[in-house]
């Protein structure tokens, strides 16, 4: 399946391209942004394997992560999409289209994380029908919890990813 382009009232969402990188990479080197997904800034080559990543598992799953732009602006928003990551985490995901979504600094506050969520889950209800969408976010990020939330998921329970405590998170279609 080739990856769709959504676009929202305010956002453009594209599978991610090698111009994005230089964006992605400023967003994953943010100490702000990164506190509660590693908790370190990424490397250049992290932040460059994971773009590698979005892009191929649309080749490999049909589903994947776009790059998220303000349409009016084009500044650079964030990654919002879907992954069957194979995490080494119990409850086990595997199989599973787990969807994720991290925002730029300047985008937190905005509204456009719920409103890339909301266009992405939207996009999978249509065009894979899961029964079940989880996702996982560090405990002490209550933003992205009450995000979750707000969207439809529901806590399925607590649990560690890399020595960190998470929430693992579900939405049933």
């Amino acid at each position: 399946m080739s990856a769709p382009t959504l676009t929202t009232a305010r956002l453009t969402m594209n599978p991610p391209t090698r111009a994005d990188f230089e964006d992605s990479r400023a967003m994953w080197a943010d100490p702000l942004v990164i506190r509660h997904v590693g908790g370190r800034p990424f490397t250049e080559e992290e932040s460059w394997t994971r773009l590698m990543r979005a892009r191929g598992l649309w080749e490999v799953l049909g589903y994947g992560y776009w790059a998220v732009r303000e349409t009016s602006t084009g500044r650079y928003v964030g990654e919002v999409g879907f992954g069957d990551l194979r995490r080494d985490l119990e409850p086990s995901l595997y199989g599973l289209p787990e969807m994720g979504w991290v925002l730029a600094a300047w985008a937190h506050g905005h509204g456009f994380g719920t409103e890339a969520v909301r266009a992405g889950l939207a996009w999978i209800d249509e065009a894979l029908t899961p029964p079940v969408v989880p996702c996982i976010i560090d405990v002490e990020n209550t933003p992205s919890i009450a995000l979750a939330t707000k969207v439809g998921f529901t806590l399925k329970t607590h649990a560690t990813y890399k020595g960190a405590p998470i929430v693992v998170m579900e939405r049933r279609v």
